[in-house]
């Protein structure tokens, strides 16, 4: 059985910029806000969200496959989100 090494491999997901901003406030990314997705994500693949315009935003875990995001209702959570750019702002007032 050959191992892949995917540790060097980084998994994307790219958000259309009208959920740019429910994912820098802390929201899952679904569907519909769903710009593209590197091919090949496997389901529960740590992933990095960018907006469209290739701007880190944070990072998620892919919810669905790459497969499984093309025919998945608009609705549907496709990235929990885990981090993004906008908590230390949220949180500013509870760090010492």
């Amino acid at each position: 059985m050959q191992v892949q090494n995917v540790s060097s491999r980084q998994f994307k997901v790219w958000v259309k910029p009208g959920s740019e901003q429910s994912f820098l406030y802390g929201n899952h990314v679904l569907k519909s806000g769903l710009g593209r997705i590197t091919e090949n994500t496997a389901q529960y693949q740590g992933v990095v969200v960018y907006s469209m315009a290739d701007v880190p935003l944070g990072f998620g875990v892919a919810a669905k496959s790459t497969q499984e995001c093309r025919k998945v209702d608009p609705m549907a959570i496709v990235v929990f989100h885990q981090a993004d750019v906008g908590e230390y702002v949220r949180s500013e007032d509870t760090l010492t």
